[in-house]
């Protein structure tokens, strides 16, 4: 992780604040959130994902098109200082941005789990990782509900704590029903280059309306390493490390388990890389 700027993370705190705010004049504020979010998630994933680049290059130009020059000129700052905050160590940034804001959608019942809480719960589940990443090489984690991806941070903080890299032995699936989470989440963990794939949809339902792949899952070809792990069925399961009840009830047929979309996604992805080679 790059060191900290010295000016620490509540100076880039309230510097995001205030290029979020700037751009708020003409626009609502929990769009122009909303918007630097999927802006920075659409420039990540175009550099990673070739499958979906053209469409989201498009709805990239969609977005910025509702700016002047000015305010298009400050998303890069918002996306620059960001970098600079996540430098200062595992947080999650947006998350707290998003709440500070007052921007959480109580109607959803929308609200982010603070990182200390996080940062407690996943050092309680993830106590014994060591052994369990020497045993089986990484370990899975799946998020139903992810918010801005603080829980998987804070996993990804936990097992750094054990001395074990989670840029190679972790990998995260992290879900939420919320497009501007997913977007958040996304973002901040291509940024802390976590192997993840984020999914906009419902965990429940097994519903998926978009799916994110950060850098760190292209780079590490970790569609490979899931679709081995995945071949050994019952085995692969038992070793994911459920996270805030990632393992949904299986009793009732209505309820889908979050691995299940991982898998879905895997088996997509690596047809289409057999598309891409033929």
């Amino acid at each position: 992780m790059a060191a900290c700027h010295p000016i620490g993370p509540e100076s880039h705190k309230r510097e995001l604040t205030k290029l979020i705010r700037a751009n708020a004049h003409r626009h609502r504020l929990h769009q122009v959130v909303s918007d630097f979010c999927e802006l920075g998630a659409l420039a990540i994933s175009n550099a990673v994902d070739v499958a979906q680049r053209a469409v989201r290059e498009e709805r990239y130009l969609q977005i910025v098109g509702r700016y002047a020059r000015e305010e298009v000129d400050r998303f890069p700052r918002m996306l620059a200082t960001l970098v600079d905050w996540l430098a200062c160590g595992f947080a999650d940034c947006l998350g707290e941005l998003f709440m500070s804001l007052e921007l959480a959608d109580h109607w959803k019942g929308q609200f982010f789990t603070p990182y200390s809480i996080a940062s407690l719960m996943a050092r309680v589940t993830l106590n014994d990782v060591k052994e369990k990443v020497q045993r089986e090489g990484f370990v899975s984690i799946c998020e139903p509900a992810c918010g801005a991806g603080g829980m998987v941070i804070a996993c990804a903080d936990a097992i750094m704590s054990e001395g074990v890299n989670y840029q190679q032995a972790m990998h995260a699936t992290a879900i939420d029903i919320d497009a501007t989470a997913a977007h958040m989440a996304y973002l901040q963990l291509s940024l802390l280059h976590v192997p993840a794939i984020v999914v906009h949809g419902n965990s429940l339902t097994l519903e998926e309306r978009a799916h994110w792949v950060t850098p760190a899952h292209v780079l590490g070809g970790w569609d490979w390493r899931l679709h081995r792990r995945a071949a050994d069925g019952d085995a692969a399961r038992a070793h994911a490390v459920p996270i805030l009840a990632a393992d949904v009830p299986t009793t009732n047929p209505q309820h889908a388990r979050p691995d299940q979309v991982r898998a879905e996604v895997v088996a997509h992805r690596l047809d289409q890389l057999d598309l891409f080679a033929a």
